[in-house]
């Protein structure tokens, strides 16, 4: 189940673009970020429907009371802030890696104890959420992958294809990474003591940059809370 392609439908001018949380240059200088739609649109929307459809109930029938999904949702206790109950009835959320009182460490030695070391953050291949460190694993290790985002980064300099081909433009450029140069450019290389210092980083900030934001990126555990917006068909924040 699936809502689309992010990156095909943000350079696609008939499709209608759920955004992403781009980093903003303003024309006065000033940094921006834009309102991040994407969790509830290619994450959250799909899930609710294929649950919809293995109850037998698709929308917009109506699902009986009663009937409903056990969905078990892998937030360790590092994020235990994000452990919240499904917005519908017909879903409800149970947190294991809580029950047992799991950290993401306690996760990483299990894992390491199957042969499983390397198991990295799940998020999405372009994501602005994401550190240096994660920005130099895709350009060390996977070199048409670094060509991609970075060919992305360029194309949403203006924003995304639709906007832009009714008129709504931004008011300055997207970038994907938080410095706001090309992702080509961009300072991705260990941040030196010295950069920390001009910068005037903060050890939790300086790890922020270089790790990215600490929380996951699954559905129910994004690390940008869900606009509380426009109500779509399931009930989501589009």
């Amino acid at each position: 189940m699936s809502s689309g392609n992010i990156r095909s439908d943000a350079l696609n001018p008939d499709h209608r673009f759920a955004s992403m949380p781009l980093h903003i240059l303003n024309k006065d200088g000033r940094p921006g970020m834009t309102r991040r739609q994407c969790t509830g649109e290619y994450k959250i929307k799909p899930i609710k429907k294929k649950v919809r459809e293995l109850l037998g109930h698709p929308y917009p029938s109506r699902i009986p009371k009663g009937v409903f999904v056990e969905q078990w949702v892998g937030i360790s206790t590092d994020e235990f802030h994000r452990a919240k109950d499904a917005d519908v009835k017909y879903m409800r959320n149970r947190h294991p890696l809580l029950d047992l009182d799991w950290s993401r460490a306690d996760c990483v030695r299990y894992l390491t104890s199957l042969g499983l070391a390397e198991t990295p953050k799940s998020s999405c291949l372009g994501c602005p959420f994401h550190g240096n460190a994660q920005w130099r694993h895709i350009r060390d290790t996977s070199p048409s992958e670094w060509a991609d985002v970075v060919e992305f980064d360029a194309a949403i300099r203006q924003g995304n294809a639709r906007a832009n081909a009714s008129g709504n433009r931004l008011l300055g450029e997207a970038f994907l990474h938080r410095s706001r140069v090309p992702l080509s450019q961009a300072p991705i290389d260990h941040v030196t003591a010295a950069e920390r210092a001009a910068l005037r980083l903060g050890e939790d900030e300086a790890d922020e940059l270089e790790n990215g934001v600490t929380d996951g990126c699954s559905p129910w555990s994004c690390r940008g809370d869900v606009d509380a917006a426009v109500q779509d068909d399931f009930g989501l924040a589009a």
